[in-house]
């Protein structure tokens, strides 16, 4: 019969000041940047804490100074290329910055009330909404944790609470239609991804507008009802086939580079000889592949993302900065052959 093993003790500041014949708040100033405390205290501390393998607990000294160090971060696409990019950037800058990230995925379904509420529970500091489209249920929620700073990045809403940190979609749009017409171009169209209020991003408005002042209306809006490749690619199929070739569109702008992967991909199959233009939207890194050449738009999300930090920890908004322009990535996707 074995015998039972100790629970082995986890160190305590109480015993790292006993053994260092200091006081509990001399080991709590050896932990804190900046305290006044003696040089050869500090060391001593140090030395006895590294022997017994203490660790403060950051999270009990978050609380008690009404500061956790905790951001939430809110996604409900994870299956979308910029998604993660977005949540590596946003990842990397809060840990430079001595933060963590609390990712809540609403894009299962489940109660966005329940899912909130517990991020509300652990007292982050501040709510990061990672393109997140904003339901009525989703907003009403964030009304209620107006207690702390809400920001919402690549994407805009009608929510005077929460916080807009989005690329300029409507100068964005415009350039790429611009792009489009300086190939002479005159049927566009444009694809988008869900049914949402083109507004929440302004891009389908900017291509209207370098459309309007060229003489030309839009040609056609597909919908693709999600942000997904086989959507996109079933959306264009079923427009080449009810299309004689002679009738449909030169070129077509796709809301976003998953989509517009997607539209490649039944181009090569399914429009025989008949070439159409395609811009996307995003600049995720398939787009950039030799097989691929899109030409796309790229928001700076390290950019985005620093401003909307900043925002959400500092308190401190650049409005109009370098950060909402993004930068055209021109390629070959939009060329004629």
């Amino acid at each position: 019969m074995s015998k039972p093993t100790d629970k082995p003790h986890k160190a305590t500041a109480s015993d790292v000041a006993r053994l260092a014949g200091v006081s509990k708040w001399t080991v709590s100033r050896a932990f804190t940047p900046g305290a006044s405390i003696s040089e050869k205290a500090r060391e001593r501390v140090m030395a006895i804490a590294s022997e017994l393998g203490y660790r403060p607990n950051l999270l009990a000294r978050s609380l008690s100074q009404k500061k956790t160090h905790i951001i939430g971060v809110v996604i409900d696409e994870l299956k979308n290329p910029h998604t993660m990019l977005m949540l590596d950037t946003v990842t990397r800058q809060l840990q430079q910055r001595g933060y963590m990230a609390l990712l809540l995925n609403i894009g299962s379904g489940e109660n966005y009330r329940a899912v909130l509420s517990l991020a509300d529970q652990l007292q982050v500091d501040g709510m990061l909404f990672l393109g997140t489209v904003l339901s009525d249920e989703l907003i009403a929620v964030a009304r209620e944790m107006h207690h702390i700073p809400l920001v919402q990045v690549c994407r805009n809403n009608d929510e005077p609470g929460i916080e807009v940190v989005s690329v300029d979609g409507l100068r964005a749009g415009k350039q790429l239609g611009e792009l489009l017409l300086a190939q002479g171009y005159t049927r566009i169209g444009y694809m988008m991804g869900p049914a949402t209020r083109s507004h929440h991003t302004l891009r389908l408005e900017g291509l209207q507008q370098a459309l309007n002042e060229a003489g030309l209306p839009l040609d056609v809006l597909l919908t693709a009802g999600a942000y997904a490749r086989e959507c996109s690619y079933a959306a264009l199929t079923d427009y080449l086939n009810a299309q004689a070739p002679d009738k449909r569109v030169e070129a077509l702008f796709c809301e976003n580079d998953v989509l517009a992967l997607g539209a490649l991909a039944a181009l090569r199959e399914g429009a025989g000889n008949k070439f159409m233009a395609v811009v996307g939207f995003d600049d995720i890194d398939e787009a950039s592949l030799p097989s691929w050449q899109l030409t796309s738009f790229s928001q700076r999300i390290d950019l985005i993302i620093t401003e909307a930090l900043n925002r959400l920890i500092d308190g401190r908004a650049t409005p109009g900065g370098v950060w909402s322009q993004g930068e055209l990535r021109i390629r070959r996707s939009h060329l004629k052959p």
